[in-house]
């Protein structure tokens, strides 16, 4: 396996070229960093996007949702998606409107979609996904109710084509405007994870694991 995404129209970064990346350990860098990605699809010639807990295992990607809905439908007819995940790392206050923008990762993500319809390949795909969210917590839970496992539907998502995009650091000014007494420069901006409350339901001495404990503070 190469280390790099192939570039084609589907996946080429057009603006602001100088930003993409197209190796896997960018991309997957930026879709494991996350706990959310928006998928894309077409509905009666409609666009649509629905945001969606995954998981990634290696070149693929799991989507969970309910049996039923219509994400979980559409993608298991189309056979098709494209999932993207975005990062945003900061404001970036130039001294002008024009040359204002934002610090970001941004990975998008294009491939076949398939249904996952085996129990032991759902529940494989349901692991993968709870993992990527909630390192460590699979082994503590207690087993999936059959019913539980047919009521989801997940789908997996064969990364056939993917990029990122990442813009970072200072502003960059017109020549002219860097004369201009107006302040400018980063205001960093932090996604992480704080600290644990418990349920007020918990039993007496119950305690989080150190797995649960290794998450709070967590930048992601």
């Amino acid at each position: 396996m190469t280390q790099e995404y192939s570039v084609s129209k589907k996946n080429k970064v057009r603006q602001l070229r100088e930003k993409a990346a197209y190796d896997r350990e960018t991309v997957h860098e930026i879709l494991d960093s996350a706990m959310l990605t928006h998928v894309a699809f077409v509905e009666d010639g409609q666009p649509v996007v629905v945001p969606m807990l995954f998981g990634r295992e290696e070149e693929t990607i799991f989507l969970h949702g309910a049996r039923k809905a219509r994400v979980i439908r559409l993608l298991e007819g189309t056979g098709k998606a494209c999932l993207n995940v975005t990062h945003v790392d900061g404001l970036v206050f130039a001294r002008s409107a024009f040359n204002s923008s934002m610090n970001y990762r941004s990975a998008t993500v294009f491939g076949p979609a398939r249904l996952v319809e085996g129990e032991q390949e759902k529940l494989h795909a349901l692991r993968v996904i709870t993992e990527c969210t909630m390192p460590g917590r699979w082994a503590e839970l207690r087993d999936p109710l059959v019913n539980e496992v047919k009521m989801t539907g997940v789908i997996a998502v064969d990364i056939e084509a993917a990029s990122a995009k990442i813009s970072n650091g200072m502003p960059s000014d017109e020549p002219e405007d860097y004369d201009i007494p107006i302040w400018a420069g980063v205001l960093p901006l932090e996604s992480r994870l704080t600290t644990l409350q418990s349920d007020d339901r918990m039993l007496d001495g119950v305690e989080p694991s150190e797995a649960v404990r290794r998450m709070q503070g967590k930048k992601l």
